[in-house]
């Protein structure tokens, strides 16, 4: 069982940027592609974005592509994702996953985190 810790939240300006940061408890992630999701108020979750174990795959939706980036560092084991250039749009609950490779945590994640709220004023 993996347990996913996100943190990194917050409330910013439109054009603001943010990090978060997902790491897990008690286990080593090193081996899963992590992604991120998100949901906001009345909306089902949606992928924003994937990374494969070893990083060197990523994965992103359109809406944020070249805005956000996603990251890790095996070494700290920790996944982070950069988002910049914020929009009110982006406001969400984020979760972070793990899975087997990129198509599998996209589309049926073996693992959540708890989310962490995201909030973008305008």
């Amino acid at each position: 069982q993996v347990q996913l810790v996100g943190s990194g939240g917050g409330l910013v300006q439109a054009g603001g940027s943010l990090r978060l940061s997902c790491a897990p408890s008690g286990r080593t992630v090193s081996t899963y592609a992590m992604g991120w999701f998100r949901q906001a108020p009345g909306k089902e979750r949606e992928f924003v974005a994937a990374i494969s174990s070893g990083g060197s795959i990523t994965n992103y939706a359109g809406s944020v592509r070249g805005r956000f980036t996603i990251s890790r560092d095996n070494g700290e084991n920790t996944v982070y994702l950069q988002m910049n250039s914020l929009k009110p749009e982006d406001t969400a609950v984020y979760y972070c996953a793990a899975g087997r490779n990129t198509m599998a945590v996209k589309d049926a994640p073996d693992y959540w985190g708890q989310g962490t709220q995201v909030t973008v004023s305008s």
